[in-house]
């Protein structure tokens, strides 16, 4: 039987485990990426581990969250990744130099390889065949240190497409199509691989933008073949030396098959609050709007600015409109500069932005109370905007353009002929904005700079046998990362101080919550189904061990959420019953008995002492991810 692109990969870089799905595998890493939301505590965690220089082919540090240095905070944490990356081992890729994505897009993804980033949507680089996979910043620690990368085998979805877009159809509705087909939680468990005739009508960045957007389905990484679409990309990066062919064998097996026309597909957008809640444009057109923001990892590349200078060239931004838009890269930025498509933006009332994630994250530009706001990001989740009671719409970057033209929800199409757009053979290279490390004997006599801000690593106790403990949070269905621990420009200067970061715990669904876990000591969070969904940001377990939460039982779990749980020392527990769920209340005290005894046939037992009613949970861990929970967190364990 043939083989997957993903299962060769996986077949070439298998370091332990059978490549059966829902077996666990360990994967040896060619290359890490960290971004400075995550950076800071997975370079800590590096340094905890105790080993003096990267293991790697090439890991690399991007500065593209928190640049708002509205305080010393950010700066002190952009300071100690850069002197942390020179001494390490680690490239460093400047404040304004772009987005991790799109750059190590642009620079440095080699298809056929392995990357794991502390970002959910590292798998932007499956764009141009790479292995390409969000983690927790400690699993991206321990990589770089040499250790393998943990994950359970995938199964393998295949997108097959065929036909080529409509003129006002872009990549991004084929992102919104395929949310539509298998919501935020149909591609957990799964690989995403996109096929057919249609991939060669697709250009890399398009390709970019539908595997930055499967991160949505919950999907362990998507991937495209590496064809002569991508040689010229790679060529015009300068970089053809690093094309390698890849693809899936003719008898390949999928779990599902997926068929897409992409001759069929109409403008899309994303309804709030959830990616999946998608609607033709025509069903909304004529919802007036407030905003307009347009760049992020999945729609800031090089095509996308050009379609919308070309869109906006001549004509003015409506009045009662703002719009702003983020170059993905200073390539990006520096080529709309060359080519005159900047002045068209501008002189049409857009408002250029750094070249950073910027609004995507709430890091400005929130809109005004109640306030509706189209934008070409990955995610509208409640609240992320920055701003709790905005409607915030996901489109494409043509949707975008037309809305910020007319005031209202606009179908692109309703403009007449689709502005031509011709990438450039050749793009303008120039990475000095990319530091190189320091050589390995002039590391050793390097100090790293640590700013007040900056705090030690907590770490987690070992497993207690029994553990008593208060039902502080229950919650719904699909609780993202967003909801445990928020972003925005208010709270990430402090993703360096886990103390200081514990009062916003939870704070967009229960203001209480954080002072409430202090009090109990030990404490129980209950969620529903799809529960951590989002991003991999490992502080939406690292802050609720330390507030004392010792387990969270759900109907179930996505993937980088589980997996940063289990490193952090906290059990991820499921309903044997989900309509258990039911059975159990906020403020209830409750027992989990014989822990360790649970951890080893799969099953442990949930006493609640308020109702006197015991509850089966499933313990479903491999023998590792037990010893893990039983050192405490994958720290103590890698320590030994």
């Amino acid at each position: 039987m043939g083989q997957t692109i993903a299962q060769k990969i996986i077949s070439a870089h298998l370091v332990s485990g059978e490549m059966k799905p829902g077996q666990e595998i360990a994967l040896r890493i060619d290359q890490t990426l960290t971004q400075d939301a995550t950076g800071t505590m997975a370079y800590l965690e590096f340094e905890a581990i105790g080993i003096p220089r990267v293991k790697t082919k090439l890991s690399v540090a991007y500065i593209d969250h928190n640049t708002l240095q509205s305080g010393f905070e950010n700066a002190d944490d952009h300071l100690y990744i850069q002197t942390a990356a020179k001494k390490y081992g680690i490239r460093f890729s400047r404040p304004g130099n772009g987005i991790c994505h799109q750059v190590h897009l642009e620079r440095f993804g080699v298809p056929g390889m392995t990357l794991i980033g502390s970002d959910s949507h590292t798998p932007t680089c499956g764009g141009i065949g790479m292995l390409a996979m969000g983690a927790g910043g400690l699993d991206v620690a321990v990589a770089m240190g040499g250790g393998a990368y943990y994950i359970t085998m995938p199964k393998m979805i295949k997108v097959e497409l065929t036909g080529r877009l409509s003129p006002w159809v872009s990549a991004k509705d084929v992102s919104l199509e395929l949310l539509r087909i298998l919501s935020v939680k149909g591609g957990v468990g799964a690989v995403v691989e996109w096929g057919g005739e249609g991939v060669a009508t697709l250009s890399v960045p398009e390709r970019a933008t539908i595997t930055n957007m499967g991160t949505e389905v919950g999907a362990t990484t998507s991937i495209f073949p590496s064809d002569e679409v991508t040689r010229a990309f790679l060529k015009a990066q300068g970089r053809e030396k690093d094309y390698t062919p890849l693809q899936s064998d003719p008898d390949a097996e999928y779990d599902r098959v997926i068929h897409i026309d992409l001759s069929t597909l109409a403008p899309l957008l994303a309804c709030p609050h959830s990616p999946d809640n998608v609607k033709p444009v025509t069903e909304l057109a004529g919802t007036p709007i407030q905003q307009v923001c347009i760049g992020s990892c999945t729609n800031s590349s090089l095509r996308d600015m050009l379609r919308v200078a070309a869109i906006l060239k001549g004509k003015t931004v409506c009045d009662g409109v703002s719009l702003s838009v983020s170059p993905g890269s200073r390539q990006v930025f520096s080529m709309l500069s060359d080519c005159g498509a900047l002045s068209d933006m501008i002189n049409a009332g857009a408002r250029i932005l750094e070249c950073a994630c910027g609004p995507c994250i709430g890091m400005g530009f929130s809109p005004n109370s109640g306030g509706v706001s189209l934008r070409t990001f990955n995610r509208n989740f409640e609240g992320r905007s920055g701003t709790r009671d905005a409607s915030v719409y996901l489109v494409s970057p043509e949707v975008a353009a037309a809305s910020a033209l007319t005031g209202h929800i606009t179908d692109p199409r309703t403009l007449g002929e689709y502005p031509s757009v011709t990438l450039p053979s050749a793009f303008a290279v120039c990475d000095s904005a990319i530091l190189m490390p320091a050589p390995p004997e002039e590391a050793e006599q390097l100090t790293v700079r640590r700013g007040p801000n900056i705090h030690p690593v907590p770490v987690g106790a070992p497993l207690q046998d029994r553990i008593t403990a208060q039902l502080t949070l229950k919650v719904g269905d699909n609780i993202t990362t967003d909801h445990i621990m928020p972003a925005g420009a208010k709270i990430l200067p402090y993703r360096s101080n886990i103390p200081y970061l514990s009062r916003f715990c939870f704070a967009v669904c229960d203001e209480q919550f954080a002072e409430r876990a202090k009090a109990a000591g030990s404490s129980v969070i209950v969620g529903g189904v799809n529960y951590g969904q989002g991003s991999s940001r490992e502080h939406a377990a690292l802050v609720p061990m330390y507030l004392g939460v010792r387990a969270v039982v759900a109907k179930s779990f996505a993937r980088i959420h589980a997996a940063n749980l289990i490193n952090a020392g906290i059990l991820p527990l499921t309903f044997e019953d989900p309509d258990d769920y039911d059975r159990l209340a906020q403020g209830d005290e409750l027992e989990l008995r014989d822990v360790r005894q649970g951890l080893a046939c799969g099953r442990i037992l949930l006493h609640d002492k308020t109702r006197g009613t015991d509850i089966p949970l499933v313990a479903a861990f491999t023998k590792r991810q037990a010893d893990i929970l039983l050192a405490g967190g994958l720290l103590p364990y890698t320590k030994g």
